[in-house]
């Protein structure tokens, strides 16, 4: 089985956010950078896969040339392989520039299944996974936490809301969008660092499609403080709280 990894690099979650001049888009030429976390989930669940079934694992990231970081970390993880997709407009691109590029750059691999984040902790459109899809004419399914393949199909396990869950099957190849939570990450050993450095990072050149979305101005949330302080009887002030939690707050039925 032939799987390739979709891997976003994100601002670490410790840095302060800030805005550029245009206040569309963040300063992050001072960020500190990590693997987005439901990406590293999906490539753990890949490398699983692999030893379950055999195969290859081929990861790919998409931006300038620090995702490459992000492609090292992958392959002392495991994986055999990398795709590095440069461009620095990437950097800032949507969910449908950024999906067509990495359709681009796997598209003659053959894969038999594309895995995904859910979504990226700095955007989190949860849109690139289903786009992908799309773009390679494949069947996709979402929120996945379980995966079995056998018979040239695959089996997945999606969360719904409420508790709920739903197995649906679909023929190979595929595309699924995995959800943090789905194992337990490995730590890349010192023997994986090693061979990591001989192993291919190959980078490719794409034709990057046209934007579908444009950011007219980001804000911070205001920061905003309240304190009401309830006096009167024991009896009196618990039904205003009561009162207040149901009709201002809205936390009560």
């Amino acid at each position: 089985m032939k799987i390739a990894v979709c891997l976003k690099q994100v601002p670490a979650r410790d840095w302060l956010p800030r805005l550029d001049d245009s206040r569309t888009a963040l300063h992050d030429r001072d960020a500190t950078w990590e693997t987005n976390e439901p990406d590293a989930y999906a490539l753990e669940e890949a490398l699983r896969l692999k030893e379950r079934y055999g195969g290859e694992v081929v990861a790919c990231a998409a931006g300038p040339a620090r995702v490459v970081q992000v492609l090292r970390e992958a392959l002392a993880r495991g994986a055999d392989r990398g795709i590095h997709v440069d461009d620095q407009r990437l950097a800032h691109a949507d969910a449908f520039v950024t999906a067509a590029a990495l359709a681009d750059a796997v598209r003659g691999e053959d894969v038999d299944l594309v895995l995904t984040g859910l979504q990226s902790d700095d955007q989190g459109f949860a849109q690139t996974g289903v786009i992908l899809a799309e773009r390679l004419h494949r069947a996709h399914a979402t929120i996945v936490m379980e995966i079995q393949v056998e018979d040239g199909r695959v089996r997945v396990k999606r969360e719904l809301e409420g508790g709920w869950f739903q197995w649906v099957g679909m023929p190979l190849p595929a595309v699924l969008t995995v959800q943090s939570g789905i194992n337990q990450l490995r730590y890349a050993t010192l023997k994986g660092i090693m061979a990591a450095k001989k192993k291919e990072i190959r980078t490719v050149a794409v034709e990057l499609a046209p934007s579908r979305q444009r950011v007219v101005g980001l804000a911070f949330p205001g920061k905003t403080r309240r304190t009401r302080m309830l006096v009167g009887a024991p009896r009196e002030t618990a039904r205003d709280l009561v009162r207040l939690l149901r009709d201002e707050a809205r936390v009560l039925p």
